[in-house]
């Protein structure tokens, strides 16, 4: 059965909802839930122009912050989901969002991770990539290259090889020989 004018209606509705709640329980539980279920929304083209316009992606942006890693994996997830449209992308550009999403590179979350790593993929535009492909990222992205877990030295090398110019990847090869600070590798 076809969703007519009155499903849309309730979708708009329903996550208004969601983002009252969120924004008035104090419940870090209630939160959470609340949170993973607008990235769960965010998969959804459908569902794109009434997270712009309750603005989801600027609750997703401010959540990257929090100290609670539960909210920061659903909202670095809920970015991703969104930013792979053109309006969003722009949107999460023109908001300065490319800082927060790398500064998830060193959560210990490995989902979210994962999520900062595809999301600055999503992210790069010839306009974008002096921030998404900066040196400390391309350094990141080496390292991450030649972590044991799979999922990660994968989705870094695609990152490597497909959004960095081989001489970036040198100057980064040639810098972290010489350091050793880096971010921290994600748990298992």
């Amino acid at each position: 059965m076809a969703a007519g004018p009155g499903m849309e209606l309730g979708r708009l509705e329903y996550l208004q909802a969601l983002v009252t709640e969120f924004q008035v329980t104090d419940s870090p539980e209630a939160k959470e839930q609340v949170l993973a279920n607008l990235a769960n929304f965010a998969y959804d083209p459908k569902n794109y122009e009434y997270l712009r316009q309750l603005q989801v992606l600027d609750l997703f942006l401010d959540t990257l912050a929090e100290d609670n890693e539960s909210l920061v994996e659903f909202a670095i997830g809920g970015l991703c989901n969104l930013c792979l449209d053109k309006t969003n992308k722009d949107y999460i550009l023109e908001a300065n969002g490319v800082e927060p999403v790398i500064n998830c590179l060193s959560s210990s979350n490995e989902e979210t991770v994962m999520s900062a790593v595809t999301t600055l993929m999503y992210l790069t535009t010839p306009q974008s990539c002096q921030q998404t492909t900066a040196l400390p990222v391309v350094e990141c992205m080496l390292r991450f290259s030649l972590s044991a877990n799979r999922r990660l030295s994968n989705l870094a090398t695609v990152f490597l090889e497909d959004y960095c110019t081989p001489l970036q990847v040198e100057e980064a090869r040639n810098l972290s020989r010489h350091t050793a600070v880096g971010i921290p590798l994600p748990k298992d």
